[in-house]
């Protein structure tokens, strides 16, 4: 069974800037100066079509490109009306008022690695249910205590 042999210090160690940046620029300048030594006429025909046609073409694409945006941004400040608030229900979310975030709180209980900051969501919505069920709560109370003092009223005549 034949070894592989161990890699050589060259291939492993990473050139520093300087010898990197030298050769690029030495590939650089080789291959373009290459490239236009060795252009035949037709070669020559060849890009200057090229290059004409993006000068004429161009303008009219961004004109075109220009009226297609004009059109766009019209018709969508053309759909921006008055919203009616009824159009709303449903679609916008109160935290810590939905009911089905028992699920969601049994998962940050688990600590799944992927969801930062799950936790600290989770209690603010306990904290802003735990809230509205204390102002709900003294809501019925203040009510049950006055119409019991109605009730009083009614009951004990002097």
């Amino acid at each position: 069974m034949a070894q592989a042999a161990p890699p050589n210090s060259s291939q492993t160690a990473s050139p520093d800037i300087t010898t990197l940046l030298s050769t690029w620029a030495g590939n650089f300048q080789r291959n373009t100066s290459s490239a236009f030594a060795e252009l035949r006429l037709q070669d020559y025909i060849r890009l200057v079509v090229i290059i004409g046609g993006y000068c004429l073409l161009r303008p009219w694409l961004m004109k075109l490109g220009a009226k297609m945006q004009t059109k766009s941004h019209e018709a969508d400040s053309a759909d921006t009306g008055l919203m009616n608030p009824n159009e709303l229900r449903g679609k916008v979310e109160i935290p810590g008022v939905d009911e089905d975030s028992d699920e969601e709180e049994e998962e940050a209980a688990a600590g799944t690695a992927g969801n930062w900051g799950r936790g600290a969501r989770v209690r603010q919505r306990k904290f802003i249910r735990e809230a509205l069920e204390r102002e709900e709560k003294r809501l019925r109370e203040e009510t049950e205590a006055e119409s019991d003092k109605e009730i009083e009223e009614f009951l004990i005549k002097e």
